[in-house]
C-alpha cells in the first residue's frame, strides 16, 4: 500500500515540479507528511526522512526536466551555474538546522513560506518591474518563438546571496530551492517564466546533488521508498516538462500560484491544528 501511496506522489510530484520549475519537494513534503505521519500509511517516516527522501527524488526530476528543457534551448547556463554557486552554503546549512524541528514547526513555518511565495506571484502584475537588477547587472536577451524579445538580468553579488537563503530553505525543507528561485527570477530579475523553469530545474538538479549528500550524512534517506518514488518523478518529470512547451508562460505563473496556495494553507493547517 505504502509503495503505490508513494509511487503516485512521485509521479504527481515530477509532473508538477517539471512544470512550473519547483523541483517536485513542495508536492511530495506535505504528501508524506499526511498519507506517513498524520495517516500512519507510509511507516516510519518524520520529518527529517521525509526531506532526506525528497532531496533524493529531486536528482532524479531534476535531470528528467534539465535534459528536455535543454532540448527546447529554455536553459540559461551561466545563470544557472552563478545561482548554484550561492547556494551550495545555504543547503549544507539548512540541512542541518532541520534535525532540530519537530513536526508542527515544520509544518507552520514551511506552509508561511509557501503562501508568502504565492501573494507575491498574485500581485505581481501590480508591481512595478524592478529594473533596477537589470540595469546593475549584465543584460540578457531571450526570444520567444512567436517572435517577443525578453531582458533580463541581475548582479551576480545579489544573486549569490539570494541562492543562499534559496539554498537553506532547500536543506531545511526538502523542497528544491524552486519555489523560491523561479519567483525572485520572474519578479526581480525579469526572466521570462519558461527561461525561469529551465533554469531552476537545472540549478535545482546540481543542488539536490550537494543537499542529498548532506542528509545521507545525517541518516536521514530511508532508502526503501526510494524505490517506487525515483522512476515515478522521473516519469512524471518528462511528462511535465512536456506540458510546459504547450502551456503560455501567464498559464505557468497561474499554475505555480495556485499549487503554492493550496499547499501553504495545508500546511498551516497541520502545523497549528494537526
Amino acid at each position: 500500500m505504502e509503495f503505490v501511496i508513494l509511487a503516485v506522489t512521485g509521479l504527481f510530484a515530477g509532473i508538477v515540479g517539471a512544470l512550473v520549475g519547483l523541483g517536485g519537494g513542495v508536492v511530495l513534503v506535505p504528501a508524506a507528511l499526511y498519507f506517513g505521519i498524520t495517516l500512519g500509511w507510509v511507516p516510519g517516516l518524520t520529518p527529517q526522512k521525509i526531506v532526506g527522501l525528497s532531496v533524493i527524488m529531486m536528482i532524479f526530476i531534476g535531470l528528467s526536466s534539465t535534459l528536455s528543457y535543454m532540448k527546447s534551448k529554455t536553459v540559461d547556463y551561466r545563470s544557472g551555474l552563478i545561482f548554484f554557486a550561492g547556494s551550495i552554503p545555504g543547503t549544507v546549512l539548512g540541512a542541518y538546522v532541520n534535525k532540530g524541528l519537530d513536526l508542527p514547526s515544520f509544518n507552520l513555518y514551511f506552509g508561511i513560506l509557501l503562501i508568502f511565495l504565492s501573494v507575491l506571484l498574485l500581485v505581481r502584475k501590480h508591481l512595478k518591474p524592478v529594473r533596477w537588477f537589470v540595469e546593475h547587472g549584465r543584460p540578457r536577451t531571450f526570444r520567444e518563438p512567436e517572435g517577443t524579445i525578453h531582458e533580463y538580468g541581475y548582479p551576480v553579488w545579489f544573486a549569490v546571496m539570494l541562492t543562499f537563503v534559496v539554498g537553506f530553505a532547500s536543506g531545511l525543507f526538502g523542497i528544491g530551492g524552486g519555489s523560491i528561485l523561479v519567483p525572485a527570477m520572474i519578479l526581480l530579475f525579469l526572466f521570462p517564466p519558461h527561461v525561469a523553469v529551465g533554469t531552476s530545474m537545472f540549478m535545482v538538479f546540481l543542488s539536490a546533488i550537494v543537499n542529498a549528500a548532506s542528509h545521507i550524512s545525517l541518516g536521514n534517506v530511508p532508502w526503501l521508498y526510494t524505490l517506487p518514488v525515483v522512476p515515478a518523478a522521473y516519469i512524471g518529470a518528462k511528462i511535465g516538462a512536456a506540458l510546459n512547451k504547450r502551456l503560455n508562460s501567464e498559464a505557468l505563473v497561474t499554475a505555480l500560484r495556485i499549487i503554492l496556495l493550496i499547499t501553504g494553507i495545508r500546511s498551516i493547517y497541520e502545523g497549528i491544528w494537526g
